[in-house]
């Protein structure tokens, strides 16, 4: 199990409102439980004795979000999944938003491609966009950084 896939299993909890997720995947078994600072995360690997006999290990792991570090009236628009960041909503379409562009509060910034879903990303305020963090076709994580708007 990589760091993708865990990503995506907290990105599927908080999505659902789940509160305790467990998972087994080819002798792995791993526990994600939602907790006041964050997502605890064991992990088991193989049964109580792995195949050289020895006790398995276990990890406790807690995730939060960092704070957006924001600039006078500007607001960083995250990523709220893990997925496939693109501009436009077909190759041949023109962007939802360039660098400079007005948009209105509830207006398509992007779309971000999660298990085979197309997920509309809208913005939150009105404002100019003043920067787009990240480029057509490429991969994001949960919580990263997309764009800067500057509020009007």
């Amino acid at each position: 199990m990589n760091i993708k896939e865990l990503k995506e299993m907290i990105a599927l909890m908080q999505e659902n409102g789940l509160a305790e997720l467990e998972i087994e995947k080819n002798g792995f078994k791993i526990r994600l439980k939602k907790s006041t600072s964050g997502i605890e995360i064991k992990r088991e690997v193989g049964s109580a004795e792995n195949r050289s006999g020895l006790i398995a290990e276990r990890e406790n792991t807690s995730f939060e979000s960092q704070a957006p570090k924001e600039e006078e009236g500007v607001v960083i628009v995250r990523s709220p999944m893990v997925g496939t960041f693109y501009t436009a909503p077909a190759p041949d379409k023109e962007p939802y938003v360039t660098k400079g562009k007005t948009v209105k509060e509830d207006d398509v910034l992007c779309i971000i491609e999660a298990m085979k879903l197309m997920n509309e990303i809208k913005s939150e305020i009105s404002g100019r966009v003043i920067d787009i963090l990240v480029n057509n076709g490429q991969p994001v994580e949960f919580d990263q950084p997309l764009f800067k708007i500057q509020k009007t």
